[in-house]
């Protein structure tokens, strides 16, 4: 795994998690600092147990690190950011697992 390889190597499953962040987590940006950009720095450096400053600086043609910041500072509540992602990333597991256990009912 190369240093610009994100550790959420399934693309599905990155491209999932960064679409559920992006429509239950809004933040307004502009220019090269995009929400998607954003958050898959933000999952690469969470999974990697890395900062957002080196992460920043190992991936290419991405914000940096004070534009990151910049936006995560407009989230004044933390408790009520980390519930909001919680219950953001919950909502798809659950709603996937129960469509799945109903269809698997159905053949039997």
């Amino acid at each position: 795994m190369t240093a610009t390889t994100p550790v959420l190597t399934d693309s599905k499953t990155l491209n999932e998690v960064v679409n559920c962040l992006t429509e239950n987590l809004p933040i307004q940006t502009q220019g090269k600092c995009e929400q998607q950009n954003i958050f898959e720095i933000l999952i690469r450096a969470a999974t990697q147990r890395d900062s957002i400053e080196n992460t920043t600086k190992v991936l290419k043609n991405v914000p940096t690190s004070n534009d990151i910041r910049y936006h995560l500072e407009k989230y004044s509540d933390l408790s009520s950011l980390e519930e909001a992602l919680n219950k953001a990333l919950s909502l798809p597991l659950a709603n996937r697992y129960t469509t799945r256990a109903t269809e698997n009912c159905h053949r039997f």
